[in-house]
């Protein structure tokens, strides 16, 4: 049997993460449960204990969605569970601010990345700063099933926008209005779509200054959406743009790629081992409406340029398929389950 502990929380109105994702795969091969969609932050952690307890006789890996801040010590305190019982773990790093965590607890950092079975990430960017640490680490990207995104190669741009992720300050979706105002004193067509779950209390702030700046008949907001949903809608628009400040392997840009949009991200955290500048996407500096909008407007003068990356973007992540990840979990996972 093989447990992953990580976050469930779509059903309280969450972007599903990476557990909620895998774990139907995984399920297809191997005899998996998954903990925990416990709302409260030590409810979730005592979940996750009693599911490694009451299992441990018949587990042979643990999986962990492994994070860099709060939710880190659910990975400390399940590395220190499975050494007791003697139970194989793997932390799957997620967090984009493990350059932070390896420094600031070193001695935490290395009890658990040593002794577990494995590391695996899925940024090359958290692979880097892990191995200049000395730790051993197993790069298997995040997955797309390449044939549910329907592509649309954009041979010409207006200014309509698309943002998808959940409405906190990290990924900044004030900047994202400001770049909309921008754009209507010269376009006055021009729209933005948000899709996403407040996680913070930011999407009040954005409606605020949506209000403040006369944009609301500009601006759509659908809250979360489904895949498909989302998908969908998405073929109205021409660009995706993507103003965070702290990243590491965003699912919704790789998304954005799969449909053929043009993504303009700022270049932060894992985002340029994703994105080559200017052959598959455009990196801007985090923060810089200015270099946004600059961005946007040359994609609408330049469509053979918009077209070009429209192309090598999906191109970029047909190596994200499951048909090509899944064997990389096969090799990790089949030497302790299949023996």
């Amino acid at each position: 049997m093989i447990l992953y502990a990580g976050n469930k929380l779509s059903r309280f109105g969450y972007t599903p993460t990476f557990i909620e994702t895998l774990t139907p795969k995984l399920s297809e091969f191997y005899n998996i449960i998954s903990v925990s969609d416990k709302k409260n932050q030590i409810l979730r952690m005592l979940d996750m204990i009693s599911a490694v307890v009451k299992n441990r006789k018949d587990l042979k890996l643990v999986l962990i969605d492994s994070y860099s801040v709060r939710a880190f010590w659910y990975t400390y305190i399940l590395a220190h569970l499975c050494r007791y019982f003697n139970i194989p773990y793997i932390p799957i790093l997620r967090g984009g601010g493990y350059p932070y965590r390896l420094e600031s607890s070193p001695a935490k950092c290395r009890f658990i990345f040593t002794n577990s079975y494995k590391n695996i990430s899925p940024s090359m960017y958290l692979k880097e700063h892990f191995e200049k640490k000395g730790y051993k680490v197993i790069y298997i990207p995040n997955f797309i099933p390449i044939g549910n995104y329907q592509y649309k190669n954009r041979t010409s741009a207006r200014p309509f926008l698309l943002w998808v992720r959940s409405f906190h300050e990290i990924y900044n979706p004030l900047l994202a209005v400001e770049i909309l105002k921008d754009l209507k004193e010269k376009y006055p067509d021009a729209k933005l779509c948000m899709i996403g779950p407040d996680k913070d209390g930011s999407l009040s702030k954005v409606k605020e200054e949506s209000g403040n700046s006369g944009l609301n008949g500009s601006l759509i907001i659908t809250g979360k959406l489904t895949k498909d949903e989302w998908t969908a809608i998405s073929a109205g628009y021409d660009v995706f743009i993507n103003t965070t400040n702290f990243d590491n392997h965003p699912v919704s840009v790789i998304e954005a790629m799969a449909l053929g949009m043009p993504v303009i991200s700022t270049d932060v955290g894992g985002i340029p081992y994703l994105i080559n500048d200017r052959t598959d996407g455009i990196l801007v500096p985090p923060g810089s409406k200015e270099s946004f909008v600059n961005e946007i407007e040359n994609f609408i003068r330049n469509p053979e340029f918009m077209s070009f990356i429209s192309s090598n973007a999906r191109k970029k992540v047909e190596e994200f398929d499951w048909e090509n990840v899944k064997r990389k979990w096969f090799d990790v996972i089949d030497p302790l389950v299949k023996n």
